[in-house]
């Protein structure tokens, strides 16, 4: 009996809570907050893929350290000290801005994690879904090269600093001016967030998919590049044939319609995820498009 006593006695012990002061609760309030914008900041970024990946290797090595998997064990005990290296050099660009942030003292107002709170689930309207279908088919009658990609939930700043400042209401007007040859915005791409081009010439990231036609130039491989690394969708005009292409989550439809495109932008519109499947497409003749 008194063996179960004791047994008992370690055991309310060992649930019970430890000496709590007014200033541990502030501390833990505290922690929940930044860990919560940490975490909502960093879902509206790359780094979201990446964080989901060490979360399956956490699980994989909870599940090594159950079972007593000694050699799985052994390898992450002794790829600890290269797998940190990897994820700050694959986390640069975040922790780079997260610096940046904080040398511009805007910690305080919450603005180092705000980024991207409010262009969250920002979808465009029916006016803007117009614009764009009218404005890409009128740049493509005249074959004028065109690259707008439309931001969703993964925030584009980081490309959007590479270009110039637009921040104007979307209109087929506008997209045209900016595509316009020998004018300083033609080259590069155009990013669209909302009902708003936010910014004109931005770099994008090139594809390395050997799978693309070797005809295709960089307009189209950097359409594609940029849906590898966001969900943004992409609509590119080919400078050579005056075609249409869309890019979304790394696949490339080439010569779409109006009403395949217009189709395309209601589902985004909605809040639909919808895979794009890859199309078989012929090859350009002609020279390789820049």
């Amino acid at each position: 009996m008194d063996n179960i006593l004791n047994l008992l006695d370690k055991l309310i012990r060992w649930l019970s809570l430890p000496q709590m002061h007014p200033m541990d609760f502030v501390e833990i309030i505290l922690i929940a907050v930044v860990f919560y914008y940490v975490i909502k900041w960093i879902k509206t970024t790359r780094a979201w893929v990446i964080v989901k990946g060490l979360i399956v290797l956490l699980l994989v090595w909870i599940l090594a350290t159950v079972l007593r998997f000694d050699v799985i064990l052994w390898l992450f005990t002794n790829t600890i000290g290269v797998g940190i290296t990897a994820v700050l050099i694959l986390f640069q660009p975040e922790l780079r801005r997260v610096l940046e942030t904080l040398g511009q003292r805007k910690i305080l107002s919450l603005d180092l994690f705000m980024e991207g709170k409010d262009k969250k689930n920002e979808k465009f309207s029916q006016d803007t879904l117009n614009e764009l279908v009218r404005g890409t088919f009128e740049l493509a009658k005249t074959k004028t090269g065109a690259l707008i990609v439309l931001e969703q939930d993964v925030s584009l700043n980081e490309y959007a600093q590479t270009g110039i400042t637009i921040d104007g209401l979307v209109t087929s007007q506008l997209l045209i001016n900016i595509f316009e040859h020998n004018t300083p915005l033609h080259d590069g791409a155009v990013i669209v967030r909302g009902d708003r081009v936010v910014s004109a010439t931005c770099y994008l990231p090139l594809s390395g998919n050997m799978r693309l036609s070797k005809d295709l130039g960089t307009r189209h491989r950097a359409g594609v590049g940029i849906s590898e690394v966001t969900d943004s969708f992409t609509i590119i005009v080919s400078e050579e044939t005056g075609k249409v292409s869309i890019a979304k989550g790394g696949n490339l439809i080439f010569n779409v319609d109006g009403d395949f495109l217009k189709a395309k932008l209601m589902e985004l519109q909605k809040g639909k995820e919808q895979e794009v499947k890859t199309k078989r497409f012929p090859r350009l003749k002609g020279k390789r498009e820049k």
